[in-house]
Order: structure tokens, then sequence, then C-alpha cells
């Protein structure tokens, strides 16, 4: 399975090879590689570096922030602080979220973000990440709607309070003890629409082809992965694809920063479009809500 690239730019100024590729990513794959989004490689490096500081704090530091405390995913998530399959053990990786706050929602996907006192400038370095991040993954929808036969301004309007989540992971070096159910992340699609994932360059993300083998995915720096997630899936009726996808890990320790960039909570993302008529309401903050909770360890606990 070949994994298509695109340059976002030459997407947006419609060129019909650009669009292809797209159309096969997102039709067919359910993945891509993305070039020309505007986010430049200094700033990607900067989001990288911030939360490499976090992670290497001593435990203890990290702890003071540790979303187990919460009752959403605001901060810091240890190590086998997340299931995504309930076949597979806990994953072993490290994780430290932020989302798009809602002031005086009462609302866990807009729940207030829990920033640690260190690294200096932290906070600072991943909010602005955050923001241009946001505005790249929603021109992607914008070329999603278009290579799927809607108008450009299809996604446009239920995306103004969005329950974005970004996120650091950190895998470490495969642990000796790992055996065939323990993964840096399993097997899993995403929960929601559109992942923007930038990387620090060490592979570990495998796809799985539709010949039933798992296809390593590498990028050279700056370049992102795009993938799509069963809710855009499920809203779509099919017309976009999630694709399985897992980190087993690997002699060298990993740092990633996807963007999980999901409608307003209150939006219908039941099947529509494209000739789709359901009279189904299927609210999004309800299927992301449902999916956290299975998810997230702290949450399984009650």
């Amino acid at each position: 399975m070949k994994i298509p690239h695109i340059d976002l730019s030459a997407v947006m100024r419609g060129e019909e090879e650009a669009l292809s590729a797209l159309r096969a990513g997102v039709l067919e794959v359910g993945f891509l590689t993305v070039s020309g989004t505007g986010l430049s490689q200094a700033e990607i490096d900067h989001v990288l570096s911030a939360y490499r500081g976090f992670f290497k704090q001593p435990e203890s530091v990290k702890a003071q922030v540790d979303m187990a405390r919460t009752g959403a995913n605001r901060g810091w998530g240890g190590p086998k602080s997340e299931q995504v399959d309930p076949k597979a053990n806990p994953d072993y990786k490290e994780v430290f979220d932020c989302g798009y706050e809602v002031t005086g929602s009462e609302l866990s996907v807009y729940a207030p973000n829990l920033w640690p006192a260190a690294p200096e400038g932290f906070e600072v370095a991943v909010t602005a990440y955050r923001d241009k991040a946001m505005g790249v993954a929603m021109e992607i929808l914008r070329a999603i709607a278009r290579v799927i036969g809607e108008d450009d301004s299809y996604f446009a309007d239920k995306f103004d309070r969005p329950m974005a989540l970004l996120r650091g992971n950190f895998y470490p070096e495969r642990p000796s003890w790992a055996g065939d159910k323990d993964f840096g992340i399993a097997a899993h699609t995403d929960y929601g629409c559109v992942t923007l994932l930038a990387t620090d360059g060490v592979p570990g993300l495998e796809v799985l082809g539709l010949d039933g083998t798992w296809v390593p995915v590498t990028v050279e720096p700056g370049v992102f992965v795009v993938n799509f997630g069963e809710m855009l899936e499920m809203w779509t009726g099919g017309r976009v694809r999630a694709t399985l996808h897992r980190v087993k890990g690997s002699a060298e320790e990993r740092l990633s920063v996807p963007l999980f960039f999901n409608p307003n909570y209150e939006t219908n993302v039941a099947p529509i479009g494209a000739g789709l008529k359901s009279g189904e309401v299927i609210r999004a903050g309800d299927h992301l809500t449902k999916r956290f909770a299975e998810t997230y360890v702290h949450l399984q606990n009650g």
C-alpha cells in the first residue's frame, strides 16, 4: 500500500494532480503525508522541544498535572494510562493533552487546561502551535469536502467551537518485558475527524494495509502525516476511510504531536450528504465522550 503525498498549497490552488492524490488518500487509503501547510520546520521543532523538556522531567514533577485527578483529558497521562484496544494491555507511552477551552462550559471536552510550571514557556509554545495547526486542519477539511462532492464550505460552520485536542506522545524504547499484547499504542482507528501528526522523524507508526500487512510510515522532517477518524467515516457515509494503525515501539525513543480536530459538541454527525438521508441524530460530543471513557484508564475506573 502506497500512502499518497500531497502539497496542501497545490490542493488549495486546485491542481488536479494534487487533488487526485488527495482523493486516493481520503477515499481509499485513509492516510496521507502532507507538505506545504504553512507550518515551518522551526515551529515544529519548537513544539517538539517543549514536549521533550516536559517528558524528561522526573515523574514526581509530571504527576503534579496528572489528568487522573480530573474528569477530563487535560494534563499528563503516565505509562499505561490509556488502553485503546481492550484485547491488548494498556499502552506504555506517556502523553500530555491540552484542548480547546470554552469558558463556563461544564462539558469535559471543553475543560480548562492543566499546565505544568516547567519547562519555562511550555504553555506558550504548545498553545501557539495548537492554534496554527487547527487552521491547517480546517484547510484539509475544506479540501476533503471538495473531493467527496460537497461544497468547500460544507464543514465550515461546524468547527467554530471545535473539540480539538493537541497531544504530545512520548514513546520510550520498547521495554524488555513487552510481549505480543504490549504496544506504544495498540491498533486502533482515531475517534474523531482529522488527525494532523508531526513527528521527530523516528520511525514507529504502522498502518494496516488492504492486504492485512502492517506498513511502516516514515516522513522527512517538516512533513505531516494526516489520517481520518471513525466519526468522519460515519458522518460521510463511508466516503472517507478510517484506517487501523499502531505504534509497536523499537530500540529508539520517539516523540510525536497529533492534533485531533473534531467538530462542535452539538454537531449531528449521522450520515448525510451526497444523496444520503438520515433521520438519526448522533451528537459529535456524545460519540467522542463515549470513546474517551472507553480509552482513558482513569475514566474507565469512574
